[in-house]
């Protein structure tokens, strides 16, 4: 039986930058635009935070069952490990999921936003099918993809709608900026599993562009919000404050850049989100000081 440390371990804290970014740029974007409700921020963070959870658990289900896990460099897998049965993790999958949904419906009855509800559909799908059901799409090269479209526009753009009921162009450049970041993340691991996805028939976005390629697709996807921060500090000063990010961008861009593999790679991908909640940190706040739509 696993230990309360494994089941800790298992949801892979590293990965909640993830869900804590989004909320913090909408909700900054919230602030930019004259009418946050901390509320509802409230409860698009506890979303996205189940949401991301569930979404690792699933994966850590869903891959174990599949013998996906059995040979990894990575944290340790429940399921691949043995530690825990697959029934376990897959009803604590399904159990963070339906904390998500639930939370995720309350937003949308007091934001009034109904629309809302299809959307929250859709991440719920998408965080089981990303390596669940028979045709999961993050063995066919779309995790980032995905990553980067919930985690960064619907995330961001969401929650700043739920508060607002508009966005902003800033609020905008600012989601597909967190949305850059986050599937850097996703780059990050699957780098380090390169190998032994490919061995285990997992085609990652990593595995089908090659190990070369995505070298150089990560470090585009860490500099980008950097350079987005640099363009609309141009016409709005505060959003430069996303730059403090940048010196701890060095050191893992350097690492990716310098053909580190294996071991190293599970203290890029922490270095990574790292990356990305500082910038969003900062380019939160330069939201909450800019009032430009």
């Amino acid at each position: 039986m696993a230990t309360l440390a494994q089941w800790a371990a298992g949801a892979r804290p590293r990965t909640l930058p993830n869900a804590i970014s989004p909320v913090l740029v909408g909700t900054g974007a919230a602030v930019g635009l004259g009418s946050p409700r901390p509320g509802l921020a409230t409860l698009a963070l506890l979303v996205a935070v189940a949401l991301v959870i569930g979404v690792n658990y699933a994966n850590d289900y869903s891959d174990g069952v599949r013998g996906t896990d059995d040979d990894r460099t990575g944290p340790m897998r429940l399921v691949g490990s043995g530690a825990a049965t697959p029934a376990a993790v897959r009803s604590t999958a399904l159990a963070w999921l339906t904390l998500a949904v639930l939370v995720g419906a309350a937003l949308v009855v007091l934001s009034r936003q109904w629309w809302l509800f299809g959307v929250g559909a859709l991440c719920a799908l998408g965080a089981w099918f990303y390596t669940g059901g028979k045709r999961p799409y993050g063995y066919l090269g779309l995790g980032e993809v995905a990553v980067f479209i919930f985690f960064g526009p619907v995330a961001v753009l969401g929650t700043a709608y739920t508060q607002t009921g508009r966005t902003s162009t800033l609020a905008v450049a600012a989601a597909i900026g967190v949305g850059m970041a986050s599937a850097a993340v996703l780059v990050a691991n699957n780098l380090r599993d390169i190998d032994t996805d490919g061995q285990a028939g997992k085609r990652t976005l990593a595995v089908l562009l090659g190990e070369t390629a995505t070298r150089r697709f990560y470090a585009a996807l860490v500099l980008t919000p950097l350079l987005l921060s640099a363009a609309t500090g141009l016409c709005c000063l505060p959003m430069l404050l996303g730059l403090l990010a940048a010196p701890l961008a060095v050191s893992p861009v350097r690492a990716v850049l310098g053909g580190a593999r294996g071991q190293p790679l599970i203290g890029v991908l922490g270095q990574t989100a790292l990356v990305l909640l500082a910038w969003s940190v900062g380019t939160a706040v330069g939201l909450a000081l800019s009032s430009v739509g």
